[in-house]
């Protein structure tokens, strides 16, 4: 018989999710639902768009929304690094075949565009997808965390078992992020992913760098409970970072369970959320093969996980080890000019190694160009693609396994 897929605002019930009203208060989606659908269609709408330009976020749900385990891969919050939006077409593709085989045994969303908002950000030709140009926020910077709320709320309630511990913090969540409403369209976007993504066992944020190997970041209590995913998709670089002071998307997901197993050490409280921030290489990096090759390797740790039936192919040897962001040398630019490499990415690097010149335009004799060194012995992570800089801009990251004395405090490059 063949599927039919309905998207919510096609459903008999439409959905209310994340505010559409003109108050911007939470009202639970409801979905007219078929047992012969592949996989639920969600379009939430957004709150506070302007009239005739209604916004609004697409999400694929593979399995029951109550079943469990549940993961949430979502691509582009920073919307102009297109290497996720690939990976989620070839994810898609993948998933639909698994669940006309019947082997969807945990819940599976994909959010295939995450930030339908900076999507739209073209600016005479030019897409500006990484800051939202009418608050000048970054997309992924100041996701809501929870704990503190999550610590008054429910503390009390805690005890040593920790299955039940477990779902009494998805429920404070699910009513903390209900009460909470949207004041902006970015918040709503905010709230609408958060919504669904926070009560999951398994979050996965794709993004990708200027120029980039594949690499990852986690909280340090993670990291290596994500190391067969590092594996799968071939990381050269793991970098465990505790808070980074940016409250990103992966961050904020873990953050409930990470605040509250610090408060409550006496208690048993899970990491009831894994989450991880992907960098898909570098924004040129898209092509099929690619892409189809790093969504085989999320299914297959999907596969190992339990999400999917079937076996799944042995974890690929590790191509790096797990090292702290706080070794990682974040190059920036003494002054204005051009960029002339004289490393490439991948290469080793010693600290105190030069790894570039700025060539100074009109300046002229010995002042023409200017040496940039790495302060990491590492490996070349990332380097910029556009070659023309301003002072003080990032061009390149080496991955080192030494905690460096300059890198405290905020750790993100923003």
């Amino acid at each position: 018989m063949g599927a039919t897929l309905r998207t919510a605002s096609n459903a008999t019930s439409r959905s209310r999710a994340d505010g559409n009203g003109p108050s911007g208060r939470w009202s639970a989606p409801l979905f007219e639902t078929d047992d012969t659908m592949p996989c639920q269609i969600l379009d939430i709408p957004l709150a506070h768009s302007a009239p005739g330009s209604q916004s609004s976020v697409r999400m694929l749900r593979y399995g029951p929304a109550a079943a469990r385990p549940k993961a949430h891969i979502q691509a582009a919050v920073h919307a102009d690094e297109a290497p996720g939006l690939l990976v989620a077409h070839h994810l898609i593709e993948f998933l639909d075949a698994a669940d006309a085989r019947g082997e969807i045994t945990g819940q599976i969303v994909i959010v295939p565009y995450a930030n339908p908002l900076g999507l739209a950000q073209f600016v005479n030709g030019d897409h500006l997808g990484r800051f939202e140009l009418a608050s000048g926020r970054n997309f992924n910077r100041g996701w809501p965390a929870l704990g503190k709320a999550l610590e008054q709320r429910i503390g009390a309630q805690l005890g040593n078992d920790p299955e039940a511990n477990r779902s009494l913090i998805r429920r404070a969540i699910s009513d903390v992020l209900g009460e909470i409403t949207s004041s902006t369209k970015i918040d709503a976007l905010y709230l609408a992913l958060a919504r669904e993504a926070f009560d999951s066992d398994l979050v996965l944020d794709l993004h990708c760098d200027d120029e980039g190997l594949m690499h990852m970041f986690a909280r340090p209590e993670i990291a290596g409970e994500l190391s067969d995913v590092a594996a799968e998709i071939g990381c050269r670089a793991v970098f465990s970072q505790p808070a980074s002071g940016g409250s990103t998307f992966a961050e904020a997901s873990a953050e409930p369970w990470l605040h509250l197993a610090a408060a409550f050490p006496e208690k048993q409280i899970p990491i009831g959320c894994l989450s991880a921030t992907v960098e898909l290489r570098g924004f040129v990096d898209i092509d099929d093969r690619l892409a189809c090759s790093d969504a085989a390797g999320l299914v297959n740790s999907l596969r190992r996980r339990g999400y999917l039936a079937g076996l799944a192919s042995p974890v690929p040897a590790p191509l790096c080890d797990i090292t702290g962001f706080d070794a990682c040398d974040i190059v920036r630019t003494p002054d204005f000019g051009v960029i002339v490499y004289r490393v490439e990415l991948g290469d080793e690097v010693e600290s105190g190694q030069p790894i570039a010149d700025i060539v100074r335009p009109g300046v002229v004799g010995n002042e023409a160009r200017v040496t940039v060194r790495s302060r990491a012995k590492g490996t070349v992570i990332t380097r910029r693609l556009k070659k023309l800089v301003a002072a003080n801009q990032v061009i390149a990251k080496i991955a080192g396994s030494a905690a460096l004395a300059h890198r405290s405090g905020y750790l993100l490059e923003d």
